[in-house]
């Protein structure tokens, strides 16, 4: 069948080993608790994939990225969630790169050759703060930055070897403050790991709390911006928002997409009806290629960042009327008889949780459409 045939194709180019494994496996073992989802993702050289291939990475485009979230959104929501912040922090750091910082570089090869899984502590959802204000706090010492926190939930808690974090410490010519980017090793003294995320959809994606207590990150892993906090949003900001509503969209539209599957398999389906649902589906997959290709030409500036947005809530939108449909079409049986249809209706559900909110940037957008900068509330 055609549906999703791009998608799993690209997954199978860039990670051979990880769409067998994960059709071998489950659909409710990978969403649950302690899944072997993410080590699957490890061990097929998944935390590589953002990475040029200079640097021992696989070198993906940011279109075959998106295909390849929306494949792995088909096989386990949990999953694509949780894989989208690795590569959340992954695209920041190869920004951090691009913009000539070499340990930045030397980090990111380092990710590639060891298949190590980095955690996000960026995006939050705190009520009165911005998505791109920073959760912890720093304290610059002799040794490093002492720094102090709390991110919930973070993704991939229990398997992370990283945690990436946005702290404030002051500028090294005396002027201010500035944002700076801490890689913390998730095997230093003060960081803990403790449960949060007691719902089960998307219970895979290890969405538990950190904590940080005094643990020192050495100057090493301390990667200056030259942002500074609360002024318009620079090209590493941006460029890394891009990315997350590019990618988040496509985790969740691959959710969406493996009901739609069953109901394009299922002949006693009316014809018209699974046509219709397959374009819906397609159409909003569409809009979000559109994005990540403008990502592919360059165009990392406001007006792809607003894109990005207009889409994602746009997907969000159109997988209102695509999974409730998909459901019924299945009919009470299937759903009565089996945990998964009712769990991908639910995680598929999800987008409209991550940051930031529509109702938030209602005010932001607007202003945007009458000429002012892009802010992200």
């Amino acid at each position: 069948m055609r549906f999703l045939e791009r998608e799993r194709e690209t997954l199978a180019k860039l990670l051979p080993e990880l769409d067998p494994a994960l059709r071998e496996t489950p659909l409710m073992e990978l969403e649950r608790p302690g899944s072997p989802g993410i080590r699957l993702f490890r061990e097929s050289g998944g935390p590589g994939l953002l990475v040029p291939e200079a640097y021992q990475g696989r070198g993906a485009t940011a279109l075959d990225a998106l295909r390849v979230q929306r494949a792995l959104g088909s096989r386990s929501p949990s999953l694509a969630v949780a894989t989208t912040m690795h590569h959340f922090s992954m695209a920041t750091l190869v920004g951090l790169g691009r913009l000539g910082d070499g340990p930045a570089w030397l980090l990111v090869e380092g990710v590639a050759a060891g298949n190590r899984v980095v955690a996000s502590g960026f995006a939050e959802g705190r009520s009165g703060t911005g998505v791109l204000d920073p959760s912890m706090t720093a304290r610059v010492t002799g040794d490093g930055v002492l720094v102090n926190g709390v991110k919930r939930p973070c993704s991939l808690a229990r398997s992370m070897d990283i945690l990436t974090a946005s702290v404030l410490i002051p500028r090294e010519d005396g002027r201010g403050d500035e944002l700076a980017v801490a890689l913390v090793p998730a095997e230093s003294e003060g960081l803990s790991v403790s449960g949060f995320w007691s719902s089960a959809f998307l219970a895979g994606a290890e969405s538990e709390q950190v904590t940080l207590t005094d643990v020192l990150v050495p100057p090493e892993l301390v990667l200056r911006t030259a942002t500074v906090a609360g002024e318009r949003l620079d090209d590493l900001q941006t460029a890394g928002l891009i990315w997350f509503q590019t990618l988040m969209t496509g985790s969740y539209l691959g959710a969406a997409s493996a009901l739609v599957e069953r109901v394009l398999l299922n002949d006693r389906i009316p014809e018209h009806e699974r046509v219709r649902l397959f374009v819906e589906t397609e159409a909003a997959m569409a809009t979000a290629e559109g994005v990540a290709r403008r990502v592919d030409s360059g165009d990392l500036g406001e007006s792809a960042l607003a894109q990005a947005l207009f889409t994602r809530y746009g997907v969000q939108d159109a997988l209102g009327r695509i999974v409730p449909r998909a459901v019924e079409l299945l009919g009470g049986l299937n759903f009565m008889t089996s945990d998964e249809v009712g769990h991908l209706a639910a995680s598929a559900n999800g987008l409209s949780l991550h940051p930031p909110s529509r109702t938030r940037m209602t005010g932001p957008l607007s202003a945007y459409l009458a000429d002012s900068p892009l802010t992200i509330a």
